[in-house]
């Protein structure tokens, strides 16, 4: 029997463990990014870099997409490139557009062509829904925030559900906040358990607003267990919440602290886009009828493991 094999766009944080992930399950897995000129130290991290074949790939191009699938054959693609982030995307508008949207649709044009049977996957973000009482669902209107990285994300949802029409497995995956040991040191979490750690002073912006936080290594089985299934939409989040003060307080208690001691808040770090974003519970009801996974670690177990773990 042949060996399955995957190919993931973008060599982010949970590209990283989606190949391990795979690897586990004795897939072939090849990882593309802009430049071939990386370290990777997300693989390296994992100890997987070796057992992962490095490819340079320019999305924009069809002829460079149609290079890599012919040469590799793979039986799913998961598309994680593209810039990601909010606040960035207003001086990056060009760059935004172009490396989710154009590169989706250059994909699945392609894949539709050829009228290949190729699973593809792309990531998403809960941004570009309007949360319904604080939890978001699939059933939510879509947001009409105007911030580039989240329209350009309305547009490839809208581009999924319309291609898929012509029978072609296309999947979005929607995520929240995917947490790792290997999220840069400026994002919260992380950021608050170094500060803790090492009994540093904090700055910080709006601390009462909720987060729906995932653990990525369970992000990315939700992901391997889905690919079992037939072409949807789906939000892959732990469905539970924590303030960030909550992050706080629990993060400088690991080290017998008390957070009011250790930080300040500046308004300059709120952000426009700042609202509840929290899954509701049961969109992964799905995944655990069929296999029995549910997230397990969210809220205060996740911090705690963070903590733990850098």
């Amino acid at each position: 029997m042949n060996k399955k094999s995957s190919l993931i766009i973008g060599s982010g944080v949970i590209g990283a463990y989606l190949a391990r992930e795979l690897l586990k399950k004795k897939q072939k897995v090849i990882v593309t990014s802009r430049t071939k000129k990386r370290n990777y130290e997300n693989y390296n991290y994992l100890k997987i870099k070796n057992k992962v074949k490095f490819e340079k790939l320019n999305i924009k191009q069809k002829s460079e997409i149609l290079k890599i699938i012919k040469k590799y054959s793979p039986n799913f693609i998961y598309y994680f490139a593209g810039q990601s982030s909010l606040t960035k995307s207003y001086k990056l508008r060009k760059d935004t557009y172009e490396s989710h949207f154009i590169g989706t649709k250059n994909f699945i044009e392609i894949i539709k062509k050829f009228k290949s049977n190729i699973k593809f996957f792309k990531a998403n973000s809960g941004y570009i829904f309007k949360p319904y009482e604080g939890k978001i669902k699939l059933d939510c209107k879509l947001s009409s925030n105007k911030n580039p990285y989240i329209k350009t994300q309305k547009k490839v949802f809208e581009l999924i559900k319309r291609y898929r029409k012509y029978n072609l497995s296309l999947y979005s995956l929607i995520f929240l906040q995917v947490e790792s040991p290997l999220r840069k040191k400026d994002f919260f979490v992380k950021k608050v358990c170094l500060h803790a750690k090492n009994k540093k002073n904090i700055t910080v912006g709006n601390i009462e607003t909720f987060r729906d936080y995932s653990w990525a290594p369970e992000v990315v089985k939700s992901i391997y267990y889905l690919s079992k299934l037939t072409p949807r939409d789906i939000i892959l989040s732990s469905g539970f919440g924590i303030k960030g003060r909550e992050i706080l307080k629990i993060a400088y208690k690991q080290n017998k602290l008390n957070y009011k001691k250790y930080f300040k808040v500046n308004k300059k770090f709120y952000r426009k886009e700042d609202t509840i974003l929290i899954g509701k519970q049961n969109n992964t009801k799905i995944l655990y009828k069929k296999f029995g996974f549910k997230f397990s670690i969210y809220g205060s177990k996740l911090v705690k493991k963070m903590y733990r773990e850098i």
